[in-house]
């Protein structure tokens, strides 16, 4: 474990923007950003009511005096601090339409961001987003998680490896059960903003709809040229879509197909990415995160377990691993290997400025922009009855 970033000799300071309250993703950055030590909460602006805000400070170990009522606050603030107090960086974990001007301003204001997905409601914002990090050289990181997995990562290397030769087709299914039981008519601790449209832009599509999309594009290092899609909302009351089917056509000729739900009867986190070539295939679940399936006619198959000494592991799949094999790392794990890829380059950047460009190895403000253009496009088709669109 590196305990400090080795360019600058010392841990990186983050400033928490939502997250307090009863909020679940909120502790998951804390705990993930925090885990490898690189990294210590120094502020935060952790609800939009001021009253919970400072109430949930002490709860992540936030001080009084840098527990902030509001964004504008928490900026203008830390930045009448001296360099070596302020924070680097700020997370988002905040509802979806404030995304984009959370961001904008951190940016402009001299700090990285890390971000939740999806990274903006509209294609428009998304884009001025991307102009904003590219202006201002600031490292932006968004955490679909499950690029940190150990064995995703594995995947990632054996299909670039050749090891089973051309993509033939791509299949991610995603599906959860929760809003089986979600009774609108109650007010929920958490997450009610989810069912307004105007704050969330979609639902089911942005919230797990995207994390497929995201990941089979990790994997396999293709990208999409047509989509045709159908989405519905089949629970009663909800405005939002909760279920889809989403057809792809990707650069290389390949077949890809995403189906989403979270109105899947017994469903927790069942996410799944199952890959198919000419020389064999993958398969990898998320609730057995840390074992790989690898499939070729006529042979035995192969299961892969996350292993760091594993003869066949990939260095990139065990760099991303903590702990000896048959020890289970999971989500937590997962969310820390994005902040710890998206620390090298902030280290880097505070440096010497160094700027990564388009290739990194965490989901990056141009990854976001296009997650943002497939629900754009998504909706597009769906409306049109399922009509194939240029992506």
């Amino acid at each position: 474990m590196i305990p400090l970033n080795p360019e600058i000799d010392r841990k990186l300071r983050m400033g928490l923007i939502g997250g307090g309250g009863a909020a679940f993703i909120g502790k998951v950055h804390a705990i993930s950003a925090t885990l490898d030590n690189r990294a210590r909460l120094c502020a935060g602006a952790l609800s939009s009511d001021p009253q919970r805000a400072k109430d949930s400070a002490s709860i992540f170990g936030i001080h009084e005096d840098r527990a902030y009522e509001n964004v504008q606050q928490l900026i203008e603030s830390e930045l009448q601090l001296d360099a070596k107090d302020r924070i680097d960086f700020v997370s988002i974990a905040t509802p979806n339409h404030t995304h984009a001007e959370i961001a904008q301003t951190a940016l402009k204001a001299g700090f990285h961001v890390i971000c939740d997905k999806p990274m903006t409601n509209k294609v428009e914002d998304a884009r001025e987003l991307v102009k904003t990090v590219e202006q201002t050289g600031k490292i932006f990181a968004l955490t679909h998680n499950y690029t940190g997995y150990p064995m995703i990562r594995q995947a990632r290397e054996i299909i670039e490896a050749g090891e089973i030769g051309d993509i033939l087709a791509i299949r991610a299914t995603y599906l959860q059960g929760w809003l089986t039981t979600l009774d609108e008519s109650v007010t929920a601790s958490r997450g009610t903003w989810k069912s307004d449209p105007v704050k969330a832009g979609s639902g089911s599509l942005g919230d797990i709809g995207t994390h497929a999309y995201n990941l089979l594009r990790f994997v396999t290092g293709l990208n999409v040229n047509q989509l045709a899609a159908t989405t519905e909302s089949f629970h009663p009351t909800r405005r939002l879509d909760d279920y889809g089917l989403i057809q792809l056509r990707m650069d290389n000729g390949a077949l890809g197909i995403i189906t989403y739900s979270q109105m899947s009867h017994g469903r927790l986190n069942d996410f799944t990415l199952e890959i198919d070539g000419t020389a064999g295939a993958l398969t990898w679940n998320q609730e057995d995160p840390n074992r790989l399936v690898m499939q070729r006619q006529g042979a035995a198959t192969e299961i892969m377990h996350r292993h760091p000494a594993g003869a066949y592991m990939h260095e990139l799949a065990r760099l991303a691993t903590r702990i000896p094999g048959g020890h289970p790392e999971g989500f937590y794990e997962a969310f820390a290997n994005i902040y710890r890829a998206a620390y090298d380059d902030i280290a880097k950047n505070i440096a010497n400025g160094f700027n990564p460009g388009i290739n990194t190895l965490y989901p990056n403000v141009y990854d976001g922009l296009e997650g943002v253009r497939l629900i754009e496009r998504v909706q597009a088709s769906s409306e049109g009855n399922n009509a194939w669109l240029d992506f």
